[in-house]
């Protein structure tokens, strides 16, 4: 599913030159639960936003499903994220004057989908995270635990081939934390890609496989030889 190979990533701080990712090679398989962790500076969120076609690298290469994206327009990569990536992220990035059903709704919107069927997905996609009952509720007037679900819904309805996850439970108290992270494990379950960005190693336990950076090279890699 992800192949990345010899990714770098340079930034310019004043004078310096940080390279947040330093050949970093590696590769995701269909229905794998994998958690990227290390602490802040490591690298992570440059990875992240990589795999995310949210960012590009300026060395390496990086195809998602045997398509290359390494030279893609923001066009081409924005398409690419509508329809092939679902994110999670940390502060839930919900839309506050929408409530839960036009925030899921939303990603079927720029796919161009008709209304009828947007109807029926976003509605299906707010019951497998058990939010039925909150369909026309705000953000605000939602718990965090139940707008992380909305976020989760969001991420499902375009029945994308990777969720994303970046610190899905970094604002969560320990029981809302608990339920998400059992949604991503039947959403696993159910057959589907996930990768867990995180700080936390007790997150990072949960995945099937952890790979770990510092200073923007993987020194870890449970699931397999690093490259």
């Amino acid at each position: 599913m992800i192949t990345l190979r010899n990714i770098k990533k340079i930034y310019e701080v004043g004078d310096e030159y940080v390279h947040a990712l330093d050949g970093v090679s590696l590769d995701i398989h269909d229905h794998e639960f994998v958690a990227i962790v290390g602490t802040s500076g490591s690298g992570k969120s440059t990875l992240m936003n990589i795999i995310g076609c949210l960012d590009t690298a300026d060395e390496g290469s990086y195809a998602i499903d045997e398509q290359d994206v390494t030279d893609m327009t923001e066009y081409q990569l924005g398409v690419i994220r509508n329809k092939k990536i679902g994110f999670i992220f940390q502060q839930f990035n919900l839309l506050q004057k929408l409530d839960a059903f036009e925030n899921v709704e939303l990603p079927l919107i720029y796919q161009g989908i008709p209304g009828g069927q947007r109807k029926v997905k976003a509605t299906d996609a707010l019951k497998k995270v058990g939010l039925e009952k909150r369909i026309h509720h705000k953000p605000n007037q939602l718990s965090g635990g139940q707008q992380q679900r909305v976020a989760v819904a969001r991420a499902l309805v375009t029945e994308p081939t990777l969720i994303l996850a970046d610190e899905p439970t970094g604002n969560l108290d320990s029981k809302s934390s608990k339920d998400i992270i059992a949604l991503l494990h039947e959403l696993h379950d159910q057959g589907n890609t996930i990768v867990l960005i995180t700080h936390d190693n007790d997150i990072a336990e949960e995945a099937e496989r952890k790979v770990r950076l510092s200073d923007g090279k993987i020194i870890s890699d449970t699931g397999g030889v690093i490259q």
